[in-house]
């Protein structure tokens, strides 16, 4: 006879019990009552983030891992906040103010049409706190001379071309990628994912149980968390964020008030399945869906294409079996000494309303080749009104540039897994130009979240201005190609066709 105590009396004795994998122990049980749930320890962020991220001014980061979505609904009107981006950037060995980088290679393939300046309507009136951070964010920033007034030169649009894309799993020819990681020998911020495990979380009924919480946690302390996916799944990666190599890991899992327990011990098998007693999926799903869009000169083309096509592919979502319920989000942005540096509006289901926001969006400006997609990747994640239980979060990363890893303040790694915590997963879009670096930290971001990687394709491999194509630099194989939007919803379509209510 087995005998059962409470995870509050015993976490290392039932560590110990898995570590010596002794009979009695169940693999996978369902524990009654309370339950021991490790709670994220960095605290919050001070309220003046945005003002200490620039060069001469670091301080200690303290970006939570993990805060369960929450937000009910998101029928109210598109709220937009904006962090300003200065008009200068400092040296960080001297502290001098140096001019923008010119960009003429990418300029080259910018849209004809771009405008210099983004026709953005007013942002709405900010709230208490949102003021309170505007003033210290003034207070604070360094100060530069503001630029000459300048009178945009008025332009045809060209017509948007076909935008061609390919895709790739690497979660799903996972040694294929760990090959790429080998060879691609480029800066970039280091996370262990060669060793991983998958979690299948299902109900008494053999279903699904998708966003479900998950807590993983060592002896040593050591713990990291997660949501499970549209297919009940979520992927573990031990060396991510507990390199003293523990053996043995407690993985607790709970939603709508149940919770169970059941323990990973590393290269016993490769994927561990843990039994829930929880009720199916709503009927309905909920869709909070995400545009994170690098919005410098280059981007012209992608975004005038996004512009386009956004009608059709919230249309086309909308007409899916599980009929979801969906909530539009965007946040865009470029680089220090930019009129802005993240521009984001917050998630909701006025189409309309998102259409116009989109459709005053410009590609403009961008000082040196990296952007600003460790902030905007962080505001993303963090500060997004995200729904709570049972929805699906996407978001659609479009780029040609990698992120900025000379500067202080926000990092991707960090952000990407505070997503898999908040059960946000990222496609990751490469556009045209972008580097070997680029693509590293793009499919760093969509593997360790769960997505995928998505690259403009063309009919010569090297030259965008060739037309769509099938061709690609990228290092990839195996891949089919289809227009841009058509992609997009593709992705969208397969997320929620994993759900148990879908179809």
């Amino acid at each position: 006879m087995t005998t059962r105590l409470s995870l509050l009396q015993r976490p290392l004795a039932a560590l110990l019990c898995a570590q010596l994998l002794l009979s009695a122990c169940s693999a996978t049980e369902i524990a009654p009552g309370a339950a021991r749930w490790p709670a994220p320890a960095p605290q919050p962020e001070p309220e003046n983030f945005a003002s200490q991220q620039w060069p001469g001014n670091v301080v200690a980061r303290t970006v939570p891992n993990f805060e369960a979505p929450s937000a009910t609904h998101c029928a109210r009107p598109m709220l937009t906040h904006e962090t300003p981006g200065h008009t200068g950037q400092r040296d960080e060995a001297n502290g001098e103010v140096r001019p923008l980088l010119g960009r003429e290679a990418r300029a080259r393939r910018a849209a004809p049409g771009a405008a210099a300046f983004d026709a953005m309507p007013a942002p709405a009136a900010p709230t208490a706190g949102a003021a309170k951070e505007a003033l210290i964010a003034e207070a604070e920033a360094p100060r530069f001379a503001p630029p000459a007034p300048v009178t945009p030169i008025q332009r045809p649009r060209p017509q948007q071309q076909v935008v061609s894309a390919g895709m790739v799993d690497d979660n799903a020819d996972f040694s294929a990628y760990l090959q790429f990681r080998q060879r691609t020998q480029v800066a970039h911020r280091e996370r262990d994912v060669s060793e991983r495990y998958l979690l299948q979380v299902r109900n008494a009924r053999g279903m699904a149980v998708p966003d479900a919480e998950v807590a993983v946690q060592a002896a040593n302390g050591a713990a990291r968390w997660a949501r499970t996916d549209a297919a009940g799944r979520a992927w573990l990666h031990p060396n991510a964020f507990d390199p003293s190599g523990s053996q043995v890991y407690e993985v607790a899992v709970r939603k709508n008030g149940q919770q169970g327990t059941t323990f990973l011990r590393r290269g016993q098998k490769s994927a561990v399945e843990l039994v829930l007693n929880t009720a199916a999926a709503p009927q309905r799903a909920r869709l909070d869906l995400v545009f994170l869009i690098d919005a410098t000169g280059s981007m012209g083309d992608e975004i005038g294409k996004l512009k386009s096509t956004l009608r059709t592919i919230a249309n086309e979502v909308a007409q899916l079996p599980s009929r979801p319920d969906t909530c539009f989000g965007l946040v865009a942005y470029r680089d220090r000494g930019d009129a802005f540096l993240v521009r984001r509006h917050d998630f909701t289901n006025d189409l309309g309303a998102f259409q116009t926001v989109l459709d005053a969006l410009q590609a403009a400006a961008g000082g040196d080749y990296p952007e600003a997609m460790n902030e905007a990747l962080h505001e993303t994640v963090h500060r997004l009104s995200w729904r709570g239980t049972g929805a699906t979060r996407l978001v659609v990363l479009l780029a040609d540039a990698p992120p900025h890893l000379d500067y202080g303040g926000p990092q991707y790694d960090d952000d990407m897994m505070a997503a898999l915590g908040k059960g946000i997963k990222v496609f990751s879009v490469g556009a045209s130009g972008l580097d070997k670096q680029g693509e590293y930290v793009q499919r760093q971001i969509a593997q360790y979240t769960g997505g995928r990687f998505v690259f403009l394709t063309y009919r010569e491999a090297s030259n965008p201005a060739s037309g769509p194509g099938r061709e690609t630099v990228h290092d990839v194989s195996n891949y089919s190609v289809q227009t841009l939007d058509r992609l997009i919803v593709r992705l969208v379509t397969e997320e929620l066709a994993k759900l148990p209510s879908a179809g």
